[in-house]
């Protein structure tokens, strides 16, 4: 029961590292409030699971981070963690790329995160021991085509969260992220679905496989339990060995 008594909010949690990762929050003695859009199942995957609260706010609008962590207060009277894990995807050449796809990127994968960390803050300094873990991308260092706007925005993440880390320390409050590579999650099962488009990144993994939510989620827990306790501004590669030829 690493995090009992902990109190969370996790964001993009109707599928993938999202819903994962508020299971196994709940698992190890969290509270969790679980966000994601409208539509998205968040209740249903979540049901029988009495210490998971859905909440369902789309992350990018302007007031939805004040309301999210004042929903977390209402509920559970303060706030321990904050995962932020809901983000989108795009694929366009630079050259073609409509400025209104680039927005609709940054403003839920960098400019809604930050705005939810903004708002937490004031609850996560009232923590004994605060935690944000946000979710970039191996892509935050590396990129491919087709990815201007979703490679710019996870190394935003990157450069928010090491900033969080050095602003927030004073206080108790680390801020880590994560580097996921190839993972089967609900943006991503539309592609890996195809056995063409799964197999070619299988093989490129020296697992031989596909990660899955719960693969992340076991490297979230750990940033945000105690055994992550001087553990700040880092990055935490999670991809089955992706990356290790360039």
């Amino acid at each position: 029961m690493r995090l009992e008594g902990m109190r969370a909010i996790v964001t993009g949690a109707a599928s993938g590292i999202g819903a994962a990762t508020a299971g196994l929050f709940a698992s190890e003695g969290a509270q969790v409030l679980a966000i994601d859009l409208p539509g998205t199942g968040l209740a249903g995957a979540h049901a029988g699971q009495p210490n998971i609260v859905p909440f369902q706010a789309n992350i990018a609008g302007e007031t939805a981070g004040k309301e999210i962590v004042a929903a977390a207060l209402e509920r559970f009277g303060g706030l321990d963690i904050l995962v932020n894990n809901a983000g989108t995807g795009s694929n366009a050449l630079a050259e073609v790329l409509p400025i209104e796809e680039w927005d609709r990127v940054f403003a839920v994968n960098i400019r809604g995160m930050f705005l939810l960390c903004q708002a937490a803050i004031p609850a996560l300094r009232e923590s004994r021991r605060g935690r944000i873990v946000n979710v970039a991308s191996v892509m935050a260092e590396r990129t491919d085509y087709g990815l201007a706007a979703y490679a710019a925005s996870k190394a935003g993440v990157a450069g928010l969260t090491r900033t969080l880390a050095l602003e927030l320390g004073k206080f108790g409050i680390t801020a880590n992220y994560i580097l996921p590579g190839a993972i089967y999650t609900g943006m991503t099962r539309q592609n890996f679905d195809q056995d063409h488009i799964r197999q070619v990144w299988e093989r490129k993994s020296p697992l031989k496989r596909l990660g899955q939510g719960i693969d992340i989620a076991r490297g979230i827990l750990f940033l945000a339990s105690e055994d992550g306790s001087f553990v700040t501004g880092h990055g935490l590669v999670i991809d089955g060995g992706l990356t290790l030829r360039t």
